[in-house]
């Protein structure tokens, strides 16, 4: 059965750093691209971060660039997003997303930047 988990959300100051994790499994994790969602409320969901299989290319939203950091422990079966200098335009529901053809999806976790 694939499981997407992720963990790490929150409530956190404007400033404040949260880091998420998206524990997976009942698939070959090492051979899908990964990626980080969000959407807040009344929102379109939107791409935040992806990661390649091997971690060798990332890419970011124009909005995140600088602030966030994606990884992903193959051995581990996770990935990670590293969010830092956070903004309350940052509050949403974060997701991590599985892709190589098919897709899963994680059910979220919270993120909310308020003082």
């Amino acid at each position: 059965q694939v499981q997407l988990v992720e963990s790490g959300g929150g409530l956190v100051q404007p400033g404040g750093s949260l880091r998420l994790s998206c524990a997976a499994s009942g698939f070959t994790f090492s051979t899908y691209a990964m990626s980080w969602y969000r959407q807040a409320p009344g929102k379109e969901r939107e791409l935040v971060a992806s990661i390649s299989w091997s971690g060798s290319i990332r890419d970011y939203a124009s909005s995140v660039k600088g602030r966030f950091i994606i990884s992903r422990d193959n051995a581990k079966a996770t990935v990670y997003l590293q969010m830092d200098s956070l903004k309350p335009e940052d509050t949403a529901l974060y997701y991590c997303k599985a892709r190589r053809g098919n897709e899963y999806w994680g059910q979220g976790t919270q993120v909310t930047v308020s003082s």
